[in-house]
């Protein structure tokens, strides 16, 4: 191949590897364009890590394997952009050698000569002899200290947006059950309460929240939180059914803060879902069982006040649920997060009432009873 094109192909690299990292790190938008190296790094990884999973039955191990993705991808991406603008550097640096280089150094050596400018570490057992070559050697060193500047600033920023997203996700626990249900929400936060009100705006902004993060990074959708029964998923799914149930509850009548909620949820659930594909995926079945939707009616019944007639609730529901359950599955799939039930059809206790030294401590007559009852 001639020179020059050899010039071009490691140009090419450069600028598609710059650009792409660029579009990943510093730009605080979806990109529309379908073809991107970040894109198709993590279709082929992930495609790769769920092969992986496929075998394991047993849920704590196969959950323990699925986080170890979401950070060992994030490394192995910037591994790859490194790896490539070494590799762009040293195609440039064979093209614009000089004839007497090019008698004793071959393409590897010029690999490891890019690889110690760009890490800048400055050995200085070999130097470019054209002027094109020293210029491009200044601009690797250049390019390479702005990568780990930018890695040093990138993965702290990721981290943080992690941990907020995941405050909300543990206090779930106490509002809504584990893992959480929109059964269990009501029963805890019944409508028209001051607590509730306060409950649903504070969703509303970790809906928000939720948007904006993973709109600018998209590899947080696979970080798996700390418990089994806990998702960020799984919690936006929970927001949505809880605020759907209220909506369909109060009919037409005034619903407060729950409308501005489901809104502010379902347009995070729908704008992250898009990020991932585009075709519409049809549910394989109704989350919703007979026996949850009976649960589900009972916990309206218990709030008491104005509410509209069963047939009413149940109609409204449906109208409600076409509109985020569609997402929701098809992302949950993909994912392989398993979403929450509308409700439990047995009483289950809490992530925090349960402990492994619990049945070795003293226990009063009224724990007792409580720990039977679950």
């Amino acid at each position: 191949m001639p020179r020059f094109l050899i010039g071009i192909l490691g140009l090419v690299l450069l600028g598609a590897i710059v650009w792409d990292a660029i579009e990943t790190v510093l730009v605080p938008r979806r990109i529309g364009r379908r073809f991107r190296l970040t894109r198709g790094f993590y279709i082929v990884t992930w495609r790769i890590w769920r092969a992986l999973v496929a075998p394991v039955r047993r849920p704590a191990r196969r959950e323990a394997i699925l986080g170890v993705f979401g950070p060992l991808s994030l490394v192995m991406l910037l591994g790859c952009w490194a790896l490539g603008l070494i590799v762009a550097f040293a195609l440039m640096a064979w093209a614009v050698q000089t004839r007497g280089e090019m008698a004793h150094r071959g393409f590897p050596l010029l690999l490891y000569m890019s690889g110690e400018t760009f890490f800048t570490l400055g050995y200085g057992d070999f130097t470019p002899g054209s002027v094109v070559g020293r210029l491009l050697s200044v601009m690797e060193a250049g390019l390479g200290f702005g990568f780990l500047g930018t890695v040093v600033g990138y993965l702290p920023t990721m981290y943080s947006a992690f941990s907020e997203r995941e405050i909300e996700i543990t206090l779930m626990d106490a509002h809504a059950g584990s893992p959480p249900t929109a059964a269990e929400f009501l029963r805890r936060n019944p409508p028209g309460t001051r607590g509730c009100e306060e409950r649903l705006r504070t969703w509303e902004r970790w809906a928000a929240q939720l948007l904006e993060t993973h709109i600018s990074y998209p590899q947080l959708a696979y970080y798996r939180s700390q418990h089994l029964n806990q998702s960020w998923l799984g919690t936006l799914t929970t927001i949505l059914d809880s605020t759907a149930a209220v909506l369909a509850r109060a009919g037409n009548g005034d619903t407060g803060p729950a409308h501005a909620t489901f809104a502010m949820a379902r347009h995070a659930l729908v704008d992250i879902t898009q990020i991932f594909f585009q075709n519409y995926r049809p549910p394989a079945n109704s989350r919703m069982s007979e026996e949850q939707m009976a649960l589900l009616r009972g916990a309206i019944a218990a709030i008491g006040g104005a509410s509209v007639s069963p047939a009413a609730f149940e109609d409204r529901l449906a109208e409600l649920r076409i509109l985020y359950e569609p997402y929701a599955q098809a992302l949950a799939e993909f994912l392989l997060i398993g979403l929450p039930p509308w409700a439990h059809l047995e009483p289950r206790r809490d992530n925090w009432e349960r402990g492994p030294w619990d049945r070795m401590l003293p226990r009063t007559e009224e724990a007792l009873r409580h720990e039977e009852h679950y």
